[in-house]
């Protein structure tokens, strides 16, 4: 199976429309996303994200936080760990914290998570999005399954 990890932010008029236009800014606004838990297949690869026909069903996982406060600092993150078995992903977000912070706590999770399944990390791979809200802001991070 193929993956690509990737991330957007944006501002809108509205909610919708902020999320929307980040999830365009990572390259994934004209597809379906269908969210999935968090688990890699063995023999993952990890790939650009590609240009999808319009409308396409997509499974991923989605990180995503939005804010209407002026000066509010918002992240998203992901984090996918990779073993000679298989792997594990998180998503993570934040409002108003330190975007480090919020990497370092998903980069745990997931570490977690490989270690309760008794699996050796070989790969960390994670994608971040940090923005200021100026009026609606929305940020996204996302590993999306491509097949």
């Amino acid at each position: 199976m193929k993956v690509s990890i990737t991330s957007g932010r944006a501002e809108g008029p509205t909610k919708l429309n902020a999320f929307d236009n980040a999830l365009l800014d990572a390259n994934i606004g004209d597809v379906n996303l269908i969210k999935v838990s968090s688990i890699l297949p063995s023999g993952t690869e990890v790939v650009p994200v590609p240009k999808f026909p319009a409308g396409d069903m997509v499974n991923c996982v989605l990180a995503y936080t939005s804010s209407d406060v002026e000066g509010d600092l918002i992240t998203a993150v992901v984090a996918a760990a990779t073993s000679d078995d298989f792997g594990c992903v998180v998503e993570n977000t934040g409002v108003n914290r330190d975007p480090e912070d919020v990497k370092s706590e998903a980069e745990s999770i997931v570490q977690y998570m490989m270690d309760i399944r008794g699996l050796k990390i070989k790969e960390m791979l994670m994608a971040d999005e940090t923005h200021i809200v100026k009026k609606q802001g929305a940020v996204v991070a996302a590993v999306v399954y491509i097949g």
